[in-house]
């Protein structure tokens, strides 16, 4: 059924409209994580956190409004379970001022005979990621991308490279771009995730540059052209690919399922990182050297005057 719709002139429009959509999407994210930032979870911000219980079924909401009426600062509530919230406080000017809140909300909802909460665990987190840290990982991350694009400029072309690259960055945006949208806590376990994306998207990309070579080699005679070419080699690595990231994305949706609150958001970010990277192996790290000028001439092997004379020889 894919096989169909990449055929000729249909898959390369299909290739393109995948690359347009690709485009849209990368503006998106990033106005959105301009506008809302992210929403960094207490590894980089610090805070308290407190775990409690309470004794029978509450909304969400409803507790939500509870808290507030007794907590003048900023917090987030989550719910881990029927009866199990978690509480985040964001570190104020003051500590003392953010430790008298968190007592008056805590002896708010353990005094109270609807709510009845118990107190499990409540800490102050410093912050695991200081802004130095900060900045060096984004500078070795920028020096790991430089890195992979002279790995792939040796190993294939450079126009390869350019599209694995650019289809790299494509699929990071979107999934920060993403946790910006819906406000997903961005912890350390996110942090993981996003670099697990960076090798399976690279390990996606050289699986479909690495055919395109092959046969942009075998047709070095230039009878395809270079969508064609594109297109069969697409259509070569699609069952493998599909098979991956299935059995990928069936393990990722277990642990989104099963593991609970700590990793929901390690499962979200590898989930969408998956599918997105195998989106753009197709609609970006492949076409976009097409774009560039890529062709069989890049592969033709260049035989000087003196060679071509004795070949030419009876």
């Amino acid at each position: 059924m894919l096989n169909y719709f990449l055929k000729g002139e249909k898959g390369t429009r299909l290739r393109f409209m995948g690359m347009l959509l690709s485009a849209i999407l990368v503006l998106l994210s990033v106005f959105t994580l301009a506008q809302k930032g992210l929403n960094f979870g207490l590894d980089f911000t610090g805070g308290y956190l407190t775990e409690f219980t309470t004794s029978q079924s509450v909304e969400l909401k409803e507790l939500q409004s509870f808290i507030a009426k007794n907590h003048n600062g900023e917090f987030e509530l989550t719910a881990q379970g029927n009866s199990h919230f978690q509480l985040r406080e964001a570190p104020s000017a003051s500590t003392t001022s953010t430790a008298a809140n968190s007592l008056d909300w805590q002896s708010a909802v353990t005094q109270n005979d609807d709510i009845n909460a118990q107190v499990l665990s409540s800490a102050y987190i410093g912050s695991q990621v200081g802004d130095e840290l900060f900045d060096q990982g984004c500078l070795a991350m920028f020096a790991a991308m430089i890195a992979v694009m002279i790995y792939l400029a040796v190993r294939f072309e450079w126009r390869l490279a350019v599209g694995s690259v650019v289809a790299l960055v494509h699929d990071l945006i979107l999934v920060l771009g993403l946790f910006s949208l819906l406000q997903i806590e961005f912890n350390l376990t996110v942090l993981a995730s996003l670099l697990a994306i960076i090798g399976y998207s690279l390990n996606d990309s050289i699986i479909v540059g690495d055919r395109v070579r092959e046969l942009l080699r075998v047709q070095s005679n230039n009878v395809l052209s270079p969508a064609t070419i594109i297109n069969n080699a697409i259509k070569s690595t699609l069952t493998r690919t599909l098979i991956t990231s299935g059995t990928t994305l069936a393990t990722v949706a277990s642990v989104w399922l099963l593991a609970g609150a700590p990793l929901q958001g390690f499962a979200i970010a590898l989930f969408t990182g998956i599918v997105v990277g195998t989106f753009s192996s197709i609609c970006i790290a492949a076409t976009l050297p097409e774009l560039l000028g890529l062709s069989a001439k890049n592969y033709e092997v260049k035989v000087d005057a003196h060679t071509q004379t004795l070949l030419d020889m009876p």
